[in-house]
């Protein structure tokens, strides 16, 4: 197997996960490589789809080596990573001191274990799951040939259906028979969640639409039946970083609100163990901060409130904290759904102009500057959509964030712009803070009553929205 390797850093937030204390203090790992002399062998393990390095050693001239230390290793899924990028995995549980053996010509097919029973049996579990695995590839490889509707191709759906419960049968038994061991926890995550026939009353409108909105709720609700949080070595595995991936990016509504209740419903879940809660904790706010998707910042907020602001991440700095809380408070006032802050300040008809007096079905609030390069590309073109739509209920309410009056004033009257150009060089107003404006152009769309509905598009996008906006409005 490849194994690849990414320069990345530990992340703070995981340095801290440890497993339980044990009677034998400290690990020790023998490990014998045959007709592997003097070859560089690493310790990694998993978090989520990442591989991070804990140790590394030479072997000597007989392929021995030892990875050891006086403190005892978070438990999860572990990998020796050879030469040329080769590696096996193996599981560090409450078992750490043990001998692995292994040929360097094909350490995955001779790999052995003395003195950790676990390891012997995931061992056992891989091969056979492999094999298991193979087989329904073979069999929905042919059902694949095979013509649609055939005897043929029904005689391959129903092997390739008895090899599917022969998987499942075994990982039941795999994780019954190794109850309270991390390769139990790992068998039972792999086991699907099964959703029962929806039953949809007589008369139901739209029955086919009814049912598959069952079936979608019972496997949202049912999606981590199967994950233990009371087992915190999942969380150095590729197991739980994967069904958080999956579940928020294909499962869950992409909308705030949706997402949000999720999340709750997650932390609640990985509460009755403080490593798991810090991994998911870590792992929602790094997803969310990091998302490009318009609205999700609202879900930064919903977290923050919920963990990081409310003393529920003990494993966070008070510098982080305390930066958190800022970009919070700069967040909350203009997050999608809530009505614009008011904006009052003077402009270039030479009186005073008020956001909420606008009267418009849609107020572009854009936030500009005249020698900002990317806003030369932009305000050109919001000028030609405005031109062709101000009588069709659309208006711009712009706000320069330069102080330099002169170059204002020659732009606005250089390019012909008629809409209503804000001007607050002190900031009195706090459009900076209220919006959150720490670059240009920005781009805020307001309802008539001036709800946002859309922040931080691009001006080529604004079209777009309106017309999608405005379809949505008439159903």
């Amino acid at each position: 197997m490849k194994f690849r390797l990414p320069n990345l850093i530990l992340p703070l937030a995981f340095a801290a996960l440890t497993t339980a204390a044990s009677s034998q203090t400290g690990h020790s790992l023998t490990v014998t490589a045959q007709d592997a002399p003097s070859v560089k062998l690493r310790l990694a393990y998993h978090v989520g789809n990442q591989q991070y390095v804990r140790d590394s050693l030479v072997t000597d001239s007989g392929g021995r080596g030892r990875f050891m230390g006086s403190e005892r290793l978070p438990a999860g899924v572990y990998m020796i990573v050879l030469p040329d990028n080769l590696f096996f995995e193996f599981l560090i549980d409450e078992d750490q001191f043990f001998d692995i053996r292994f040929s360097k010509s094909d350490p995955v097919a001779t790999i052995s274990f003395s003195g950790s029973e676990e390891n012997t049996s995931f061992v056992a579990y891989q091969r056979k799951w492999k094999s298991l695995q193979e087989e329904a590839m073979k069999i929905n490889g042919r059902l694949g040939g095979l013509q649609a509707g055939s005897p043929e191709a029904s005689a391959a759906r129903k092997e390739l259906t008895d090899q599917e419960k022969k998987m499942k049968q075994y990982l039941k038994e795999t994780a019954e028979a190794n109850k309270g061991t991390l390769l139990g926890a790992i068998a039972w995550s792999v086991i699907p969640v099964e959703t029962p026939a929806a039953t949809v009353p007589p008369g139901t409108n739209n029955p086919d639409s009814v049912t598959r909105l069952i079936s979608y709720l019972y496997y949202k609700d049912h999606f981590f039946d199967h994950i233990d949080f009371s087992e915190p070595g999942l969380i150095r595995s590729p197991v739980l970083g994967g069904k958080l991936d999956q579940f928020f990016r294909q499962v869950v509504v992409q909308m705030p609100d949706s997402i949000n209740k999720e999340a709750d419903r997650l932390l609640e879940k990985s509460a009755v163990d403080s490593a798991m809660f810090q991994y998911v904790a870590v792992w929602l706010m790094n997803r969310y901060a990091s998302s490009e998707i318009m609205g999700h910042d609202a879900v930064v907020v919903h977290l923050a409130d919920r963990v990081y602001l409310a003393g529920k991440a003990p494993w966070a700095a008070e510098e982080y904290v305390s930066d958190l809380r800022k970009r919070i408070e700069r967040l909350r006032p203009n997050l999608i759904g809530m009505k614009a802050p008011e904006l009052l300040m003077g402009s270039f008809a030479g009186h005073y102009v008020s956001l909420y007096d606008v009267k418009a079905d849609f107020t572009i609030l854009y936030f500009w500057e005249p020698d900002c390069g990317h806003c030369k590309e932009s305000t050109p073109l919001l000028k030609e959509y405005y031109d062709m739509n101000k009588a069709s209920g659309i208006e711009v309410f712009a706000v320069c964030t330069h102080h330099d009056r002169e170059k204002w004033e020659r732009y606005i009257v250089d390019n012909g712009l008629t809409w209503i150009n804000g001007w607050d060089p002190e900031r009195m107003s706090r459009f900076d803070s209220l919006y959150n404006v720490e670059s240009t152009p920005m781009v805020y769309i307001l309802d008539r009553d001036k709800k946002i509905i859309a922040k931080r598009l691009s001006v080529e996008d604004i079209p777009s929205f309106i017309d999608t906006y405005r379809k949505y409005q008439a159903h």
